[in-house]
């Protein structure tokens, strides 16, 4: 398993390449894409539409491993839950990147953005909320806020997104998603559902002349990792382990 399989349930890759023009949508078209990667990944025998214009396919999910991709109007997607190593993971994408400017005619001229996302998600029952609030804390100016006599936790969800160059152009993000709303918190009645946090390394804009699609992403793909290795393992991930495991 990747590396990072040890810190959350589950652990992905994605990579999402959206255009400023939209993608073709003709039957043709993206039958001979999805057959040209399902030829690489004979497991990826599932393909459907959904909303009228997004084509998938993907693997069986049932392993609890598995591999996707996507075609929307304006968005190339590719994905891989629990991948086996990051290594396999980018393969795919790689794979994805490659065969789009011949069978999507997509352009590195028709970039809005690119980016490697890594995700964790967390399986917990309870106040998602209150949880990220007790593991990670809401910090010195909100302490005071947080400690309000018979006051619960109810949307806490901290994100931190940085530029890396003076035009703004590159830019990493330290996300969190809850999955709790306030009727559950009022009537106390949980479901077990996914706390994911996400590490989002983008670029935007068109690519410089004579740079693919995939170059970029491997870039984006290291600059990922090192931020989730020095600035996201000990710092949240292993935190909110640590406080799942003693609910």
């Amino acid at each position: 398993m990747a590396a990072y399989a040890s810190l959350a349930d589950d652990f992905y890759v994605n990579v999402n390449l959206a255009t400023e023009m939209e993608l073709p949508s003709h039957r043709e078209t993206i039958l001979q894409y999805f057959e040209r990667v399902q030829r690489h990944y004979p497991s990826m025998r599932k393909f459907y539409c959904r909303d009228k214009r997004d084509y998938v396919l993907e693997e069986d999910k049932e392993q609890g491993r598995y591999r996707w991709a996507a075609v929307e109007a304006k968005r190339l997607c590719s994905g891989q839950v629990n991948p086996p190593s990051i290594e396999a993971a980018l393969e795919q994408h790689r794979l994805v990147l490659d065969l789009a400017p011949a069978y999507l005619s997509v352009s590195p001229l028709d970039c809005e953005a690119l980016d490697v996302l890594f995700g964790f998600d967390f399986a917990f029952r309870g106040n998602h909320n209150a949880l990220l609030a007790e593991a990670l804390g809401v910090g010195a100016a909100f302490d005071r806020v947080g400690e309000m006599p018979g006051g619960r936790v109810i949307n806490y969800e901290p994100s931190l997104t940085m530029s890396l160059d003076e035009d703004c152009r590159v830019q990493v993000r330290v996300s969190t998603e809850t999955r709790t709303n306030a009727f559950q918190v009022r009537t106390g009645e949980f479901n077990e559902e996914q706390l994911s946090v996400y590490v989002t390394a983008r670029q935007y804009g068109s690519l410089e002349p004579q740079t693919t699609f995939v170059e970029v992403t491997e870039r984006l793909a290291q600059l990922a990792r090192e931020v989730v290795d020095t600035c996201v393992v000990e710092q949240i991930l292993k935190p909110l382990a640590r406080t799942i495991s003693l609910k």
